[in-house]
């Protein structure tokens, strides 16, 4: 038995080692959900999400490595850590509200100098001094990450010292050790981020992220107190920061939307994250309108106007309508907001099933199948926007991924009669899957014989290569007549749309044919229709070299980052 039993020194180092190694775990996660945290805000703020979290990721990785050289600076290594723990709590708890607060100051300085010079309210200064201030203020995020990397980088090399100092030796494994709870702390972080945080407001997971750090930094100063210099000066910055987080969690959502406000051209009434995306509610008021005019955003882009939308959706819907033969069943993919829903439902449609992935988007316009509950005010303005079309009895909503659903739809052996496809821009490559020949293909299975596909296919002008490959992808997925159709839309300018059928006649002559309109449009006519599918003579010269949006291949992805890398919808003015 005595060769069993474990000596107090023993047990004292197990001690030292269980809480050196659960520290050094909480931190790494917190050390990524930080990470995450800056990516998360860098892409709403530069617009471009994917090169954002690319970026950030690539700036944070290189500055701890430059943090793991400079810890060798520190000759105390115990005073070191315990002080390097508050000050990356302090700025992964502030850092957000910091670049917030900056940005906002950047885009109120012209206003502001507008009204000291007695300006005329339509015009605002916006010279090379603002527009460069601008600029600078929206790279903070890369600056905030570089400095928090420099930090986390020390955290390993530090606490390597510390336990090999408590052990006393040299310690063969200790690297491995260190490492291997920084790497199941990372990816325990991971889960959380992915699992809670995401949908969480950005101030709050980074509040709750923030106080595991306080906590860690709080027990590792109680066990070594002994070894800290002005031990007592750091636990009062520990109860400040505790006081802080608490001011943070209860007003830091708040003062985000205040500030949201600046980067808006209008008055932000609604600001949520869902788990997919964030989503933006913005109005304003108009002597020519008699309700305030609503536009929604999603990860800082426009997706419509509600002074406008229906010129948008008519464009959408009627085309598609009008080509297809019969319209008993209908399917609608993407189109969260019900607006195209609510066009189709004025056919004389019998089921109308809609896809969309984000339950939270769905559930705010009117589909009442979760549990998040919006603003109830919030609620009944867009339910009556899309005239309450979430809750007819003929339409169907299924909350998932389209790409996964049309597989299971033609395992039912489903058809339909028209298709509408009203997707977001293939702004990220998740969705660039969603404009490819596999899904077209798929699409084009579930469209009856005689019925007519349309997708919305960003703007010809601004990005016409993206344009153009939709139109390929769609004629490269087997459609026999696929043509694209343009509309001017005042919030968007010049926008595009594909439409495509399988036999007959080509979708242009189809609506030719027609004679009345068989669903009166406040906005749309047969001719107007019809010369929505001219285009200047010169513009499909080189449509040769366009290449096709193959599965896997992100090419449309890049055609519009190319094209849009330099606009912004969030900082339109």
């Amino acid at each position: 038995m005595s060769s069993q039993t474990i000596s107090p020194s023993k047990r004292a180092l197990l001690g030292h080692d269980i809480l050196l190694i659960t520290v050094m775990a909480i931190l790494a996660g917190c050390g990524l959900i930080y990470e995450y945290l800056l990516s998360h805000y860098a892409g709403r703020v530069l617009g471009s999400v994917e090169s954002a979290i690319y970026a950030m990721i690539g700036t944070m990785i290189v500055a701890m490595g430059l943090g793991a050289f400079l810890a060798r600076w520190f000759k105390d290594a115990f005073t070191a850590f315990a002080w390097l723990e508050s000050i990356i709590a302090l700025v992964g708890m502030g850092c957000i509200l910091a670049i917030a607060s900056v940005i906002a100051v950047s885009y109120s300085l012209p206003h502001l100098f507008s009204e000291i010079f007695n300006l005329p309210p339509d015009i605002i200064l916006n010279g090379f001094v603002f527009q460069k201030l601008q600029a600078w203020s929206r790279f903070l995020p890369y600056v905030f990450g570089l400095l928090l990397g420099l930090f986390i980088g020390m955290e390993i090399p530090l606490i390597a010292r510390i336990r090999q100092h408590v052990y006393g030796r040299f310690l063969e494994n200790n690297a491995g050790t260190i490492y291997g709870a920084d790497y199941i702390g990372a990816g325990i972080g991971a889960a959380i981020w992915v699992s809670i945080m995401l949908a969480m407001p950005i101030m709050q997971a980074a509040a709750w992220t923030a106080l595991f750090n306080i906590v860690a930094g709080l027990a590792f100063l109680w066990r070594y107190h002994a070894q800290v210099r002005f031990a007592k000066l750091l636990l009062l910055c520990h109860i400040l920061l505790l006081a802080l987080f608490a001011f943070i969690l209860l007003f830091g959502s708040s003062w985000m939307n205040s500030l949201s406000n600046v980067l808006y051209k209008d008055k932000v009434i609604y600001s949520q994250a869902t788990k997919y995306q964030h989503v933006v509610l913005t109005e304003r008021l108009s002597k020519n309108q008699a309700q305030p005019i609503t536009d929604l955003y999603l990860n800082g882009r426009l997706q419509f106007s509600s002074i406008d939308e229906q010129i948008y959706h008519s464009m959408l819907v009627y085309p598609a309508m009008l080509a297809s033969n019969r319209h008993d069943k209908v399917l609608i993919i993407g189109g969260g907001d019900g607006l195209a829903l609510r066009d189709v439902l004025k056919w004389p449609v019998k089921h109308v099933t809609l896809i969309d992935l984000d339950a939270q988007l769905l559930n705010l316009f009117g589909h009442a199948d979760t549990n998040f509950n919006p603003p109830e005010h919030i609620r009944t303005r867009l339910e009556k926007l899309n005239k309450q079309a979430m809750a007819n009895p003929k339409a169907h909503i299924i909350v998932g991924d389209a790409f996964l659903e049309i597989e299971k739809l033609l395992d039912q052996s489903q058809q339909f009669d028209t298709i509408i496809i009203d997707l977001p821009d293939p702004n990220h490559p998740d969705l660039n899957k969603m404009y490819s020949d596999y899904f077209y293909n798929h699409i084009r299975q579930l469209l009856a014989p005689d019925g007519a596909m349309a997708v919305q296919s960003t703007s010809p002008y601004h990005a016409k290569k993206a344009f153009l490959s939709i139109g390929k992808t769609v004629k490269a997925a087997g459609f026999n007549f696929v043509q694209q159709y343009q509309q001017n839309i005042p919030s968007f300018g010049q926008w595009g749309w594909t439409i495509a059928t399988k036999m007959g006649q080509s979708p242009r002559a189809r609506i030719a044919n027609i004679n009345t309109m068989p669903v009166a449009s406040r906005w749309v006519s047969k001719e107007y229709l019809l010369a929505s599918f001219v285009f200047p003579n010169s513009y499909f010269e080189n449509i040769k070299d366009i290449d096709i949006n193959r599965l896997g291949s992100g090419q449309l992805y890049d055609y519009y980052r190319g094209a849009w890398q330099v606009e912004s919808e969030l900082y339109k003015n």
